[in-house]
């Protein structure tokens, strides 16, 4: 089987693609924002100004599918695809040996009133323990109220284990359950919803190694699948949306080039071959 497949279908319908089991399960959940997903957005309004008038994402849910979602299904799922909980000998940084956990676990980002379902519907699939996250932006989507009240600035998430700690690669450093969500202004924005790859990586390097599987069942732009690949983890994910896994796809494939280019030739050929195809 492929190291990185996405695959155009529910995460339900998962048996049929017999994929390994997860040391982290990465995703991001509708929020159930519904008809205000772009409230306080200027999104709202004809290129972001209310003199202009109400665009076409005024009154709109950000996905046809969010209703569809169903959080015990999710959860069912993610609890299944998890691997067992063991232990390993891993080497410290002074080069003493000892082991250590090997338990996986699983990052959701969600809205701040859904953690507490969340974490009920975890415990009813075995995923007793939790800490929460907070990802701090240094901007805010809010601009239009910037002026009347206090804006939101933090997306949130739950980081579910069973019962063993998670593998932890901190290096030595003490990790904040506070972090600073690292803007991305240079990649092409493919989902609205869409997390930074470099804060994605971030997470990746914390709680897998090198080799490790990384799963995402709701994929959209497939940035979770792209950072894995980056940092050479097996990853899988589902996305229904045709669109999405269209462009996901092509994103991944894209880097998968670049990894083969930097392999064979040190540097990323076909990017170069686009801007000046008479090189090669």
């Amino acid at each position: 089987m492929k190291e990185t497949l996405l695959f155009h279908d529910h995460f339900q319908n998962y048996k049929r693609y017999n994929i390994p089991k997860a040391q982290l399960l990465i995703a991001d959940i509708p929020y159930n924002l519904g008809n205000n997903a772009y409230a306080s957005n200027p999104a709202w309004y004809k290129d972001g100004d209310n003199t202009n008038g109400e665009s076409s994402l005024a009154g709109k849910e950000f996905f046809d599918t969010d209703k569809d979602f169903r959080p015990a299904e999710f959860m069912h799922f993610c609890s299944t695809m998890l691997k067992k909980e063991d232990r390993v000998e891993r080497t410290e940084a002074d080069g003493t040996k000892r082991l250590k956990s090997n338990a996986p676990c699983m990052l959701v980002f969600c809205e701040f009133e859904q953690q507490f379902s969340l974490i009920e519907l975890g415990k009813k699939h075995g995923l007793n323990r939790y800490i929460n996250l907070i990802f701090r932006k240094n901007f805010s989507a809010q601009v239009l109220k910037a002026n009347m009240k206090v804006v939101g600035n933090c997306e949130y998430g739950l980081l579910f284990y069973r019962d063993r700690l998670p593998k932890f690669n901190n290096k030595g450093k003490m990790i904040f359950n506070c972090m600073d969500w690292e803007r991305d202004s240079e990649t092409e924005k493919l989902h609205p919803t869409q997390k930074p790859v470099e804060l994605l990586k971030k997470i990746i390097e914390i709680f897998t190694d090198e080799g490790d599987v990384v799963i995402d069942p709701c994929a959209g732009s497939g940035s979770s699948l792209v950072a894995a690949l980056e940092l050479n983890r097996k990853t899988y994910g589902f996305e229904i949306k045709k669109k999405f896994h269209h462009d996901a796809t092509n994103w991944i494939n894209e880097t998968l080039q670049t990894k083969k280019d930097m392999e064979e030739y040190g540097f990323n050929k076909s990017e170069l071959e686009k801007i000046q195809p008479t090189l090669f």
